[in-house]
């Protein structure tokens, strides 16, 4: 599997307004072409930065998946015109999984249902 590990710096005082929209806006359309997301992750250290994963089943797939979303009518649009002013910088780090990968998915109790679905995708498990 490969995962992207997205970091962004937001404009300061920004975040709470891009995650709103990462949440409701960004997540369902990277879904809807396929990939998945694991996040967002609040970086608790900078209050103008979090980080997010998306996973894809091969590279092959990933470039597929990433024209098809930045290449359709609701990138270019609508979620550009929004994400890109907020956003300060980013990085993306580009990793592949190793044959003994794990994730041990949450411990907290109450879950978000459809985080642990997810988190097992991620994971390769379809239970």
């Amino acid at each position: 599997m490969i995962v992207e590990v997205r970091s962004y710096r937001i404009k300061p005082g920004k975040r709470d307004e891009f995650i709103n929209f990462f949440e409701t806006r960004g997540i369902p359309a990277l879904r809807a072409h396929g990939m998945q997301v694991l996040g967002p992750l609040l970086d608790l250290e900078n209050p103008n930065k979090f980080v997010w994963l998306r996973s894809f089943p091969s590279l092959e797939e990933r470039e597929q998946m990433r024209d098809a979303f930045y290449g359709g009518d609701v990138w270019k649009n609508e979620l550009e015109a929004i994400a890109m002013p907020l956003l300060e910088s980013y990085d993306v780090t580009l990793c592949e999984t190793s044959a003994g990968y794990v994730f041990d998915g949450p411990r907290e109790s109450g879950g978000d249902v459809a985080s642990v679905n997810v988190m097992k995708t991620l994971n390769g498990s379809s239970t």
